[in-house]
Parts: C-alpha cells; structure tokens; sequence
C-alpha cells in the first residue's frame, strides 16, 4: 500500500469502529425501518457522525484531495465484502465532503454522480446536493464552471429522475453558463 491508502484505510477504520461504538440497537432499528431496509445501520445519531468526522479530521490532518475523496469513497462503499451499504458511513462521507468542500474540482463530479445516484435516502442525497455540489460548483473558476456545465447537461439528459432533478436544482441555484443543451 501507499502512504495516503495506509492513512485512508486506517481513517476509515476508525470512523467505521467509532460509529459502531456510539451507535444504539434501537436508533439502528428506527434507521433500518426508515429506509425499508436499503441500508444498514450503527445506530449512531446525527452529532456522533459529525463528531466522529471531527475527529479523524484532527487525528488524520495530512489528509489532502485525494486522500479526502479516497475516504469519501471508502467510506461510501461496503464495510465488508458481502455487507450492505451503511447509512452512517455515508453520512460521515457526506459530512467529510462538506467539510473539505474546498478541496474538491470539477474532476470530482463523476464520483459525487455515483454518490448520489446510489444514496438510496433524501438524508444524503439532500446535504450531498446543497452543501456538497452547491458549494463546489460556486467556488469554480470559469473554465472550471464550464466543464463542469457539460457534466450537467449530461445529468439533465439521465433517465435517472433523481439525478435530472438536481441538475435543474443545481442551475436555477448556481447557473453554470454555456451549458449545452439538446432541443426536445
């Protein structure tokens, strides 16, 4: 392995160690019904989670781009092959990203796309759209804004409802400019 996957890798292990630790069998049960089932559940509450994300910030400090979305992305994904997804990791993930928001470039939306194409709850896909995608889209330059413009032309055009939806959210609230798009 290399440096930032050691450091990802031990981040993830103890965000994932220390949801399951502030987690509660009948917050977990509430979660589970919440979400019919899609995702799995610690059972950690809201302020756990953030402060969770705290804290691997400040024991993790050397965490730069792509040490942020390589944890993002851990800890998005599985924790265990053969495992469901669960809600409070990627919330932590969805909490990470907001806090390194800055860090974050126009390359990144094709992996924000499959954050939110797979969030499986509004709980996510809601604070990844306005405190995540908004945010990033407003601190980009203009070439930047104009890449990223052809990304959601491309998600205007998804078969996905979901993901269509937040283009036209994301350019009634940022307009991007030059954004191509095909008549009807």
């Amino acid at each position: 392995m290399t440096g930032t996957a050691d450091v990802v890798s031990a981040a993830a292990d103890f965000v994932d160690r220390t949801l399951q630790n502030e987690g509660t069998w009948y917050h977990a049960d509430d979660v589970g019904a919440r979400l019919e089932g899609m995702l799995a559940s610690y059972g950690s509450s809201v302020g756990a989670v953030r402060g969770t994300v705290r804290d691997a910030l400040r024991k993790f400090k050397d965490l730069d781009h792509d040490g942020t979305v390589m944890l993002a992305s851990a800890l998005w994904g599985q924790p265990r092959p053969g495992s469901r997804p669960v809600f409070e990791r990627r919330l932590a993930a969805v909490v990470l990203l907001q806090t390194r928001v800055q860090l974050l470039r126009h390359s990144d939306l094709t992996r924000l796309e499959g954050f939110f194409r797979s969030a499986q709850a509004v709980e996510l896909a809601e604070p990844l759209l306005a405190d995540v995608l908004v945010p990033l889209l407003a601190g980009l330059g203009e070439r930047e804004r104009q890449r990223a413009g052809v990304v959601l032309a491309r998600w205007q055009e998804d078969p996905d409802p979901r993901l269509r939806a937040a283009a036209l959210a994301l350019e009634k609230d940022l307009p991007i400019g030059n954004v191509p798009r095909r008549s009807p």
